[in-house]
């Protein structure tokens, strides 16, 4: 088997042909769907420990392919809240796609600004931690010697330290949002960063919630605008909104991405003890043919809550 059948089965023709053929090319352009509405730490360290507690929330996509080598995330975040106006997280993300490996962990701290006595807060935060991308040689059946070099070059890159910025302004309805993730990159520390596409370069979000008490056993609504700024690709914007109902006990939520493709959702919460949410996401229109779109399942656990 060549090395162009085995990309093709693994169903991460872009990213391979980055890795062996040093070519600027897309991949996936969708974050994980949890970010807007159930962890939105997962793109913004000024979120995390926004309310006091701790919790943990795990993630996993999966792409609705049969063949071998689609694309598959696993994320876990916690973070802590205190009384003392500060918060703390950390993140674990896995990506995986073709023969491809990413792999970032992340600490944060965040510091939450009373603004009044009503909850508005404006929050600062900063992660930092590493980034491991590599290739797993253990799922190559063949590799020609046309490509040993190119595979030995993308082996070579080592394990870097990185971090994120992110501000926000919130407060029981208004959420606005700043962040700059992969600050190595952003200014330009990162050598391989004139290979690298498809890579989030800053990201704003504004959103407003609407409550009717008397309707639905007390009903949310709501509206958020993102704007994603793409390094290699053109520019996105998400608009949609979550619907709450029966006092934020069930959610469903839709997002129309620019980029052709859309995001639906529906969560249930347990309590105040945990929440789990199912999220599907088409494919954009360049790549529809060879796709079905992403399945993603979010679990969130309060654990200050849990009475062990």
């Amino acid at each position: 088997m060549n090395i162009k059948t085995l990309i093709s089965k693994a169903g991460a023709l872009s990213l391979l042909l980055l890795a062996f053929n040093n070519t600027k090319v897309s991949a996936q352009l969708h974050p994980l769907g949890a970010m807007y509405f159930q962890n939105q730490y997962l793109a913004n360290p000024a979120m995390a420990g926004l309310e006091q507690g701790l919790r943990a929330d795990l993630a996993y996509r999966k792409q609705w392919s049969s063949i071998p080598g689609a694309p598959e995330t696993q994320s876990l975040t916690a973070d802590y809240g205190s009384a003392k106006k500060s918060g703390v997280g950390i993140s674990i993300y896995n990506d995986e796609a073709g023969l491809q490996k990413k792999t970032r962990v992340m600490g944060s701290y965040a510091y939450h600004l009373p603004l009044n006595s009503t909850g508005a807060k404006l929050s600062f935060g900063i992660s930092l931690g590493f980034m491991d991308e590599r290739l797993m040689n253990e799922k190559m059946n063949t590799v020609t010697p046309d490509y040993d070099v190119a595979v030995n070059k993308y082996a070579d890159r080592e394990t870097y330290v990185d971090g994120d910025f992110g501000f926000a302004l919130s407060s029981n309805k208004l959420n606005f949002q700043g962040a700059i993730p992969n600050l190595k990159t952003f200014f330009g520390n990162d050598q391989h960063k004139d290979e690298l596409v498809d890579q989030a370069r800053y990201f704003a979000s504004l959103s407003y919630k609407f409550y009717l008490a008397n309707t639905l056993e007390g009903m949310g609504i709501e509206p958020k605008v993102v704007y994603r700024d793409i390094r290699g690709y053109k520019s996105i914007a998400d608009i949609g909104t979550n619907l709450t109902l029966a006092n934020n006990q069930v959610n469903v939520m839709g997002m129309y991405h620019t980029n052709e493709s859309a995001t639906i959702g529906m969560g249930v919460k347990y309590r105040s003890l945990m929440q789990i949410n199912g999220m599907y996401t088409s494919g954009t229109s360049a790549i529809q043919g060879y796709t079905n779109g992403n399945f993603e399942l979010n679990l969130r656990v309060n654990i200050s809550k849990l009475k062990l």
